[in-house]
Parts: C-alpha cells; structure tokens; sequence
C-alpha cells in the first residue's frame, strides 16, 4: 500500500501532525509513505520509518506550489492520501481512500482536530524518528556532566517573545543553589538567524555553564539534545513543540497565541500566560510587523512558579 501523506509548511504544524503518522504506521506496517512539507519542516521527516521519498513544497505565489507537486504525485495511484493542508489535491489523485482536514474549531487543540480525521479518541500524541547520527551528534554537544535546562528564547514573531533579560533571571534562580536545578548547564537553542533575539541571554549566561546551540543543529540534532535535557522553557514556537514530542518536560510561555490550540501535547507538559488576555493586546491601530512584545505581562515570578509545578508533577508521576 502507498500513502501520500501531505503536512504542513510550519515547524509547529509539522510537529502536531507526527502522532497521526504514527499512527498511519502502526495501522499499515508494510505500506510505503511519501511525504510533503514545507522546507522549514520538511527535515522533521528524515528519519521516518517506511519513508519511500520525501518531497519539499516549495510555496509559490497563487498556489501554485501545488503544480509541481501534482505532477511529482499524479501518475501514482495511491493506496491512501491524507492531506493535511485542506487543498484540493487529494480530489484530484487516484486513489482507494483520502482524509482532507477542513477548517477546525479555533477552540480545539491541533491534535484532536488531526485525530478526528480517522475518529480517534483519544488521538495519537506527537513523536519524532531520529537518526543514529542525530544522536551521535547531540551525545557530542551534550558531553555527561550536571543536568542541561535548555531554553528556546526566539520566536517567529516578536509579539510571542518573552525578554531575553527574564529567560536570563530565570535561567538563573533556577539553577542557584537551591534552586530546582542547582549548577545545571544551559542550553539555549534558536535558529542561526534568531542570533539577535537570543543574545539579550546568551550574554548573561556564565560562559562556564552556557552550551550555545544557537544555529549549530538541524531539527533532529535539536530534538536529539532536547531527549538529553531534563526541562526545556521556551515560546510558543515549534522548538517547543520538538521538545514536548520527544518526551523532554516541556513549559511553554505564551501571550498573544491561542493556548486552547497550540499548547505543547503531552503528559509532560504546562503553559503559563500573560496576565493580559489575547483579546486585549490587538486593539485599533495594531501592527503585528512593527509590535514590541506582548509577553511583559508575564513576570518572572509565575514563570518560575509554572516551571516548579510541572517538574514536581512530572516527578510524582514518575514515583
């Protein structure tokens, strides 16, 4: 059986859809998968298993991305296409079934919508295949030594950035002695050019505790070194998604980005929000291109506080 398995062009998206193909696996362990996604994304998927071919969307003006994928995938005929995009691909392919998500409930989680497509409740959690060198990698960059506190301070939008200076007192009390995590190193992990926003903490982490990660690892390698760490902080952003899909505690800081629908998936994982509402922070004249953020309303202190409750959680769970 052949399945074309269509996901998204977003680090995130891509992330949330991973427990559907999982699941797509499990169902159908001698079928052969074909995957399209976004060239962010895309890199996710390399180490699949069962993965026949992996082909990266690139998006054009008017959709018409879509014509060079159809004809990379039209004289196929397919076992089973799922598309997760909603376009109109999967009604133009031969094949013996398709799922196409439609437009969800904005109130509902990404995962419930996916898992909905084959009625599946509860649905399948997100997960990620790494490969032996991703892990030799990570093992590489994360030598054995005191425990890692890795911390995601970039975001895709500055609105959804929490300060560099706070993630940095924050970095700070939680490792101190007495802290939840005395002498821990940390990790700080960004894209190559997110190196400005990361800076702001880059520069107050003592040079003797600091892993610098920023633009040094591929999305797999990231995810491998986040297995390694004991708790990952970090804005609503796909890295944060990466960390709660491969089991690493996982404390997601969000503002003007819906919770009830991006919150990291997972039993090891917690939100903490700005004391401003989403609702309040767009009022008339706003610009999402030239805002400052929106995140100040979130202290240091509830973050902190946030970040006891999921590791004592996770720890009791694990007693």
């Amino acid at each position: 059986m052949d399945i074309l398995f269509v996901t998204a062009t977003r680090i995130g998206d891509a992330v949330l859809s991973t427990g559907l193909l999982q699941f797509l696996i499990e169902r159908y362990p001698s079928a052969q998968l074909t995957i399209a996604a976004g060239p962010i994304a895309a890199p996710l998927f390399e180490a699949v298993p069962q993965l026949e071919r992996l082909i990266v969307v690139e998006k054009r003006r008017w959709a018409l991305h879509w014509l060079p994928l159809y004809a990379a995938v039209g004289t196929r005929r397919w076992g089973l296409v799922v598309d997760l995009r909603g376009s109109a691909l999967a009604w133009l392919l031969r094949t013996g079934a398709r799922k196409v998500i439609a437009k969800g409930d904005g109130r509902e989680h990404r995962v419930r919508q996916l898992g909905r497509l084959f009625d599946l409740d509860p649905p399948p959690g997100p997960r990620l295949w790494t490969a032996p060198r991703h892990e030799r990698q990570a093992a590489a960059l994360l030598p054995a030594g005191p425990p890692v506190l890795a911390i995601g301070p970039a975001a895709n939008w500055r609105g959804k950035q929490w300060r560099g200076d706070r993630f940095a007192e924050l970095a700070r009390r939680l490792t101190a002695t007495g802290g939840l995590l005395p002498g821990a190193r940390v990790a700080v992990l960004a894209g190559a050019h997110e190196r400005e926003q990361a800076l702001p903490l880059l520069d107050r982490i003592p040079p003797e505790r600091l892993i610098d990660l920023v633009g040094r690892v591929d999305l797999l390698t990231a995810a491998a070194v986040l297995r390694r760490c004991a708790l990952f902080i970090g804005n609503d952003t796909g890295l944060m998604h990466i960390a709660a899909a491969i089991g690493t505690p996982t404390l997601g800081l969000f503002g003007p980005s819906p919770i009830e629908k991006y919150a990291p998936w997972g039993p090891c994982t917690a939100v903490v929000r700005t004391v401003d509402p989403p609702e309040s922070m767009f009022g008339p004249g706003f610009n999402h291109l030239t805002t400052d953020t929106l995140m100040d309303s979130l202290s240091v202190d509830a973050t902190e506080a946030a970040a006891h409750q999921l590791w004592h959680r996770v720890a009791s769970a694990v007693a």
